[in-house]
């Protein structure tokens, strides 16, 4: 299992949430996100709106499988940048 809590970009908005999920939807790995005391999975669109996210809070992320520390690396990306992870 793979854990890392992170500040999220001030510039990252909500509309973010739909590359989120499409992100961690290609790893096996199960990938949680937790804001506030609220856990959400990662490849779920409901979930993540659930956390009321907002940029410059922090956020852990945990993923637990064989593909667990690229996922965690690539879900860090969106939340770090503010944006898409490939652009």
């Amino acid at each position: 299992m793979i854990e890392r809590t992170i500040q999220v970009n001030p510039a990252f908005e909500v509309s973010s949430a739909a590359k989120l999920v499409q992100t961690a939807s290609v790893f096996k790995s199960h990938i949680s996100l937790v804001a506030e005391e609220k856990t959400a999975n990662a490849k779920s669109i409901m979930g993540i709106f659930s956390l009321e996210l907002h940029g410059g809070g922090t956020i852990k992320i945990i993923a637990d499988g064989e593909d667990a520390q690229a996922a965690v690396s690539e879900i860090e990306k969106i939340f770090v940048s503010g944006r898409q992870a490939n652009g």
